[in-house]
């Protein structure tokens, strides 16, 4: 592991103390399921037992019809979050204001518990490459980062709450471990954390690192949220699909993670190949087992292959229109 990270506080034009007050006091959800279309109909007749849901931002920021009046009718029975794929909050482009505005508007009118996105980039010279793509873990690249957060802060007047991305490469570059790194945004910026256990478990795989320190290094006193999700093992590396049931590897680590998080708000991503809503509850269900007992540090060496091409972190559910619109100040 890298060295913990040392830095004197920059001066900063917001009040971050502020946000960090307003991320220590955000609730506790309990467990909740992400709005998928395909579950429209079943949530609006059945109005099933679930805690919370958490709604894919772009999926609803420019989508005035059906998809906006069922997210309004499900804010109004359920707690619900905002999830991004799209802020690029680790890109050199200018912050996208447009995309800010509409995210802002949205939030304004659901009032979401938090609005969160991912720590990473998605496109640059005015492209999205519809991915989540790493960054370097660096000095320069955590005060770059940490401007444009307390910039996004600023705009939305409330804290962001950043997930750990699932990671097939990493850089040379790097000097501050992910842990770490995340840490000091916080401090930096008072923003919160959203820890994503199955990213944990495919980047440390992936990398050649331990899951377990992983979690154990991370600021969990920061956690707002979990997501736990299935990802697809290719025997040499792991795929953040979200199409499957999550392995009891990762529903282990989620233990460890519970208990560390003192039981932050937990959802179940499934995003390709999506079964009945009562599968999904089912699965989502599965973590109350791991919410107590002994942690087993056990670790599977299982291969599972699907016949179907997989995507890493899926967003080909997400509305074209959006995810297609160009970087601009």
């Amino acid at each position: 592991m890298a060295p913990a990270v040392a830095r004197e506080r920059s001066t900063l034009t917001i009040d971050i103390g502020s946000f960090a007050a307003d991320v220590a006091a955000l609730p506790r959800l309990g467990l909740g399921l992400g709005l998928r279309g395909t579950h429209f109909d079943h949530i609006l007749t059945e109005r099933p037992d679930v805690e919370w849901f958490e709604a894919i931002s772009e999926n609803f920021m420019d989508s005035g019809g059906r998809p906006r009046y069922v997210l309004d009718q499900v804010a109004e029975q359920y707690p619900v979050v905002l999830h991004g794929v799209s802020l690029s909050i680790g890109s050199t482009d200018p912050l996208n204001r447009e995309y800010l505005a509409k995210l802002k508007a949205l939030a304004d009118a659901v009032t979401p518990a938090w609005v969160s996105d991912h720590l990473c980039w998605t496109g640059v010279l005015g492209a999205n490459s519809h991915d989540l793509l790493p960054i370097p873990l660096t000095e320069k690249t955590l005060h770059h980062v940490a401007e444009r957060v307390r910039r996004v802060q600023d705009f939305l007047e409330r804290p962001l709450i950043l997930e750990n991305p699932s990671t097939y490469v990493t850089f040379i570059e790097s000097t501050i471990d992910e842990p770490d790194f995340l840490r000091a945004l916080s401090d930096e910026t008072g923003c919160g954390l959203l820890l994503d256990v199955n990213n944990v478990y495919v980047s440390c795989f992936n990398a050649d690192l331990d899951p377990v320190g992983y979690i154990e290094s991370f600021p969990c006193d920061r956690v707002v949220q979990m997501h736990v999700a299935g990802h697809e093992h290719q025997g040499t590396h792991i795929i953040d699909t979200h199409d499957r049931p999550v392995v009891p590897e990762v529903w282990e680590l989620y233990r460890l993670a519970w208990q560390r998080t003192d039981g932050a708000s937990t959802l179940l991503e499934w995003d390709g190949h999506i079964p009945s809503f009562e599968e999904c509850h089912a699965e989502l269900l599965k973590a109350r087992r791991y919410m107590g007992g002994q942690f087993n540090a056990g670790r599977s060496h299982d291969v599972t292959k699907s016949g179907h091409e997989s995507l890493s972190t899926p967003v080909d559910f997400l509305v074209p229109n959006v995810m297609e619109s160009a970087v601009s100040e």
